[in-house]
């Protein structure tokens, strides 16, 4: 049997113990040989920390996968199946200033979405594109599954920027909305297939089915009567929405709309956490301060319970059915961020778009969703267009560009509050953004 090798970019990241879980629950179909951790060396710490957490669930398993910790990225790429990355450059503290600084001025700071969103991907496409130029020398066989937000924004870069193919998004927001629809509807997850439209993490749940019958109604309704039941996810709160917005929008939104549908609301609740002298990177912080606490516990050799709280329920499921379906071209569903090629008709072919796809060991193919609905086309354009600015001024370093990306995101106030978010956002990472210097 051949090996299979995995290299996990971010191997350091507190997220590590899912991926592990999710490799050992699926060994049978999926017999991994090699996990790679790999992270740099400020992260060496975390990284031995898990990467020895790693060891113990394998050995409590009883499986033989070899778990190698290493700070040489491409000593770990060589003839690597499959790779994935879960980074974050600049580490917590770039994520705490991309929240505090648009706060400040008034606008919504947030780790994927307006200003936050941006310059997370200002800092991340450079370093994804270089992961991508090694990747073309050392695995070109390898497929690339991304878990680095902004996922989407990625994605986008990767496939505009390069000639690489082997690239595949991935975020846990789709899969947690076909588990609240299996849920709501009392059926087993397995039965439940969606239609989604969209782009990473602005995406609607369009259709839905439950062995094949279309159930969206039902969907539509459930959502009306339990109302108080907010749209959420472990990384931030929720607003709900009234039975009368939802019967007007006729599908369903997902949680990081609330960020759009209720902007001021959030933006207040921000407000508040910032005159208490927090946000939400401060409280990730303490939280990861006290995995890594558990972690190193000697006699721990599962994962804890306490990781859901980190907001990335779902991804060991997640991304591990993605390449478990790839190896053995099991041509199920699954909710990707691929290149659109005409399904949907709104957005252009080469762009990332957010979707379920039949997965095969050719990768994910794309189910035609056909023309967005007026109720949804608007504000996913808008949002698309906006990332297709960012990645440009990520390549580029063309801070006009990111001021006028910034100025047309519905969670920036003004133009003239754009121009100062970027400056003082710019002069704040620019350890980070060399393309800008």
């Amino acid at each position: 049997m051949k090996s299979i090798k995995v290299v996990t970019i971010g191997g350091g990241s507190s997220y590590t113990p899912e991926l592990v879980e999710g490799f050992i629950k699926r060994y049978e179909s999926f017999p991994l040989s090699e996990l790679w951790l790999v992270d740099i060396e400020e992260g060496r710490e975390k990284l031995e920390i898990v990467g020895a957490l790693a060891k113990r669930m394998v050995e409590e398993a009883k499986l033989p996968i070899k778990v190698v910790l290493t700070t040489d990225r491409r000593e770990a790429l060589v003839d690597a199946d499959y790779v994935t990355t879960q980074m974050r450059v600049g580490q917590l503290d770039a994520r705490i200033k991309d929240e505090r600084i648009p706060i400040k001025h008034g606008i919504i700071g947030q780790e994927t979405n307006g200003a936050g969103g941006m310059f997370k991907a200002f800092r991340t496409i450079p370093v994804i594109l270089d992961i991508v130029k090694d990747i073309q020398e050392l695995c070109p066989k390898a497929w690339l599954i991304n878990f680095t937000n902004p996922a989407g924004m990625v994605t986008e870069a990767v496939l505009r920027y390069t000639d690489f193919k082997r690239v595949i998004g991935l975020c846990n927001v789709p899969y947690g909305l076909k588990n609240s629809i299996a849920h709501a509807l009392d059926v087993p997850i397995n039965d439940v297939s969606l239609e989604i439209s969209g782009v990473n993490h602005h995406i609607f749940v369009t259709d839905a089915f439950v062995k094949g019958e279309s159930v969206l109604e039902r969907v539509i309704e459930h959502q009306m009567e339990k109302s108080e039941e907010a749209l959420q996810m472990n990384n931030f709160s929720a607003e709900t929405y009234s039975p009368h917005f939802i019967k007007g929008l006729g599908y369903l939104p997902c949680p990081y709309h609330n960020y759009y549908y209720f902007t001021q609301e959030q933006l207040d609740s921000e407000l508040e956490e910032y005159k208490e002298g927090r946000v939400r990177g401060e409280v990730v912080k303490k939280l990861e301060d006290e995995l890594f606490e558990l972690y190193k516990d000697v006699e721990l050799k599962v994962k804890p319970k306490q990781l859901e709280k980190r907001g990335g329920a779902y991804y060991s499921d997640a991304a591990c059915d993605l390449i478990d379906s790839i190896h053995n071209n099991k041509q199920d569903i699954q909710y990707v961020n691929v290149r659109n090629n005409g399904a949907i008709r709104n957005i252009s072919d080469n762009s990332a778009v957010e979707i379920a796809c039949v997965i095969t060991n050719d990768g994910p193919k794309p189910i035609t969703v056909g023309e967005l609905d007026p109720r949804i086309n608007g504000t996913i354009q808008t949002i698309k267009s906006f990332e297709q600015m960012v990645c440009e001024a990520a390549m580029t370093g063309n801070r006009e560009l990111a001021i006028y990306a910034l100025s047309i995101n519905p969670l920036c106030s003004s133009a003239r509050v754009a121009e100062l978010v970027v400056d003082e956002m710019l002069e704040a990472h620019k350890e980070y953004l060399p393309q800008f210097n």
